[in-house]
């Protein structure tokens, strides 16, 4: 696609701005030279005026001729001047307003243009606060009403799509497609046909910090701890629910007792349906995934340890409450490494847990 126009006004300038259809080899290289021809009364200045765009907004390319600077402009004064802060927004606004006619009508091409730069565009909800409702409409997820790990859903088309008396986002963040659309937590969603968007791109736990609602809705990760489902149950199961956790308090007691500060609580959980256990976070605390990201990229990490949610309608679980005192540390050490390696973590000590569950299955 692409734009062409004339500016006047306090600032005086013409641009002609094109999407590509293929994404750059170096889009990811920070290194990589971007931006657009810059021109001063159609005398050419230099080429990759970064400072004319956002940085977001890398991918596009074109020309711009103004009417207002000099013509002995240095990259320098190009980074102080008001009059490049004014083409710069004004650019974004209209690249911003080329990508939601794309999407209205011609939603084909735009599907192209996400899969090619839809990464690159979710910086900017965080790096362009003016325009972050705009760029949040343009976003386009995998969710698990969506056919495979395209990303094509709308937050729109998701707020449209809301069950009655929810009034959240949900959504699971993961290393791959793969690892979100099994994530444990999903279980009660699919029970109950809520939509939970699928995140699986490196941008994404970076991008949700900033975007922390959409059309009056909050964003919320399944994979915390205290996430209010009451709003969705009726009294029977209200009720049910209730005699339950009061029946396994013995079982989470024991459970707290042999691992010890390994977790920081373990409690009787509503979200599972077909797994025994899962591990969550406190609502406050850094997603798993986001704390394995910093890791990798050499940051100092804070220690967060998990809490273990159980699923007490599970035959598995009700295994453990009949194991025998010196089997039960046994398993319930089983139990938090299968719901830490279903979460995506990688074990300290994986041995450790092979020779386990080997000495459990022998045993029974």
């Amino acid at each position: 696609a692409w734009t062409h126009n004339r500016v006047e006004g306090r600032s005086e300038y013409t641009q002609l701005l094109y999407i590509p259809k293929h994404a750059p080899m170096d889009m990811w290289d920070r290194e990589g030279k971007r931006g657009v021809k810059l021109y001063v009364k159609r005398v050419f200045i230099m080429d990759d005026a970064e400072q004319l765009l956002p940085m977001y907004l890398r991918f596009v390319r074109g020309v711009i001729d103004s009417a207002d600077l000099p013509l002995n402009v240095s990259r320098e004064i190009l980074q102080e001047s008001r009059d490049v802060r004014v083409i710069r927004e004004g650019s974004a606004k209209r690249v911003l307003s080329l990508l939601e006619d794309l999407a209205e009508n011609k939603p084909e091409q735009y599907a192209e243009f996400w899969e090619q730069f839809g990464q690159v565009l979710k910086e900017g909800v965080g790096e362009d606060a003016a325009n972050k409702d705009r760029i949040a409409k343009l976003l386009r997820f995998a969710t698990t009403q969506s056919e495979g790990s395209a990303q094509t859903v709308s937050l729109a088309d998701y707020v449209g799509r809301l069950k009655e008396g929810q009034d959240k986002i949900y959504y699971v963040s993961a290393e791959s497609f793969a690892a979100a659309s099994n994530s444990p937590h999903l279980e009660i969603f699919r029970k109950k046909g809520l939509e939970v968007l699928l995140l699986s791109d490196r941008v994404d736990e970076w991008m949700l910090s900033f975007l922390r609602e959409f059309e009056g809705k909050t964003l919320v990760s399944i994979a915390k701890g205290g996430l209010d489902l009451d709003q969705l149950a009726d009294e029977e199961e209200k009720k049910h629910q209730t005699e339950v956790a009061e029946k396994f308090k013995p079982l989470v007691e024991r459970l707290k007792a042999a691992l010890g500060d390994k977790v920081k609580d373990v409690r009787v959980t509503v979200r599972l349906v077909d797994s025994p256990a899962c591990v969550v976070v406190d609502a406050n605390e850094l997603s798993p995934h986001l704390l394995r990201m910093l890791q990798a990229a050499g940051q100092e990490a804070p220690e967060v340890k998990p809490i273990l949610e159980i699923n007490p309608e599970h035959a598995l679980i009700g295994r453990v409450q009949e194991a025998s005192d010196a089997d039960f540390g046994e398993w319930a050490q089983l139990l938090l490494d299968q719901s830490m390696l279903a979460e995506g973590a990688q074990l300290a000590d994986s041995a450790g847990f092979v020779k386990r569950l080997n000495s459990l299955l022998l045993k029974g």
